[in-house]
């Protein structure tokens, strides 16, 4: 049997995880979930619930794939062995299913940045019209760029680990990193940007014990770190075993949630940008159009800085693609790992399949998109994602014995600490994602 492909090194490894975690979560459903909830109300709490619960979450998730070295399925039916394996086999099908999800309603968003992307190049270039479709929301629009995002993904995907997912997101990440930094410098120096600055870093504390608050940020936590789903389980096998987990997930972490706040600085600022040029953007304290609000507002005001706004129009989605690309490549992988593992498909083969499973199911959400889209991202941001984390911290702390070095006494009197994590994720982190779900049922 084949050497099993892996990270080579420690850096490609962070990036390649956060490039996961970053996405348009970070890009585009952070900086909305802020300007409604609060802005800096709901960074405080963001980052607490992050903190608490998200990154607890994370670590669990690495931390099985780490210590089984194979991919999701067999890697929760190995930690569920001795009681249950079936069972634990079982979540990480839904795992599969859950990343499936994720990639349908994924690849149509990031499929509207690419268009919007090429929509400011190709005024640029003189291509009026074509720039006014490629703007436009329409069916035909969807059904040729949602399967241009699924073949660049599944170009890096079918080259492996090291040579396709390391390599990509090495190159990706700091090209994502740099064109953020521009853009926000280009928009604080915008009227009406200090005002929007304001409104997100400075708190009102008042508002962060609001229950639709609460939930929005922990939600959007487990979102933006992309876990529950399986993707950063399989990222963790590829790396060598036994590594500090917990520096690589306070790593994986701080880029993302440090990502999330330059996208709240970008984005923010330049909602009031927007409104000091005369665009209504908010109505009774919430945005127009809520997670339409880059594609009705940013594009407007790009265009009234005149030529160099179709510039930072095409640089600014194409961050966004570039965001969304580096996230498709692991809810891709894994589908990919399994087939490749227990099915023994080759590579490339199995990588065309899960993209063809991807293309039908986002094609469905094409032809029904009023009924189906909401709901699909619904199901699994509010229920599938936290379920799984819930499981996660109940396989580590409850089920899994043999192999996990949280419960072997040998591996806790020599790091004492170890015990108190230990029992953080037992108990403290399940009973705060059952408060999550208390509090969801009454919202």
């Amino acid at each position: 049997m084949a050497s099993r492909d892996s990270f080579h090194s420690r850096i490609g490894f962070v990036l390649a995880a956060a490039g996961s975690a970053i996405g348009l979560g970070n890009i585009w459903g952070f900086p909305t979930n802020a300007a409604n909830n609060g802005g800096g109300a709901f960074l405080f709490v963001y980052l607490v619930v992050t903190f608490l619960l998200a990154l607890p979450a994370l670590y669990a998730e690495i931390y099985i794939g780490n210590q089984a070295q194979k991919n999701p399925v067999s890697a929760l039916g190995e930690a569920c062995g001795e009681k249950m394996p079936r069972f634990g086999r079982f979540a990480g099908k839904i795992g599969l299913v859950g990343a499936i999800m994720m990639l349908s309603f994924y690849t149509i968003v990031a499929g509207w940045m690419l268009s919007h992307a090429l929509s400011g190049f190709s005024a640029m270039a003189g291509f009026s019209e074509l720039s006014n479709w490629l703007a436009s929301d329409s069916t035909l629009r969807n059904i040729i760029f949602t399967p241009i995002f699924i073949l660049l993904g599944a170009a890096i995907i079918h080259q492996g680990v090291h040579k396709g997912i390391e390599k990509w997101s090495s190159r990706l990440m700091p090209i994502l990193l740099v064109m953020l930094v521009c853009l926000i410098i280009y928009i604080f120096q915008q009227d009406g940007a200090m005002e929007g600055l304001k409104q997100y870093i400075i708190p009102d504390f008042s508002r962060i014990t609001e229950p639709r608050l609460v939930i929005s940020a922990m939600g959007q936590a487990f979102f933006s770190l992309s876990i529950g789903v399986g993707g950063m389980m399989i990222y963790g096998s590829y790396m060598e075993k036994d590594k500090d987990i917990g520096k690589l997930v306070l790593s994986i972490g701080a880029l993302d949630t440090l990502i999330a706040f330059l996208a709240g600085l970008l984005i923010i600022p330049a909602l009031y940008v927007a409104q000091h040029a005369g665009q209504e953007v908010f109505s009774d304290g919430n945005l127009i159009g809520e997670g339409q609000l880059i594609f009705n507002i940013l594009p407007t005001l790009f265009s009234s800085m005149g030529s160099i706004g179709l510039f930072v129009s095409g640089v600014f989605f194409a961050l966004l693609s570039i965001a969304a690309l580096t996230s498709t490549i692991s809810s891709t992988e894994v589908p990919v790992s399994y087939l490749v593992e227990e099915k023994s498909m080759s590579r490339r083969k199995a990588t065309w399949l899960v993209s063809g499973a991807v293309l039908i199911a986002s094609m469905t959400l094409v032809a029904f998109f009023d009924l189906l889209f909401g709901i699909v991202i619904q199901g699994l941001t509010t229920i599938l994602q936290p379920l799984s984390c819930l499981f996660y911290f109940i396989v580590v702390g409850w089920i899994w014995k043999r192999g996990n070095k949280l419960k072997d006494h040998a591996v806790i009197a020599q790091r004492p600490w170890l015990k108190y994590w230990g029992y953080y994720l037992q108990y403290v982190c399940p009973i705060l994602l059952l408060i999550v779900f208390y509090n969801v049922a009454l919202a």
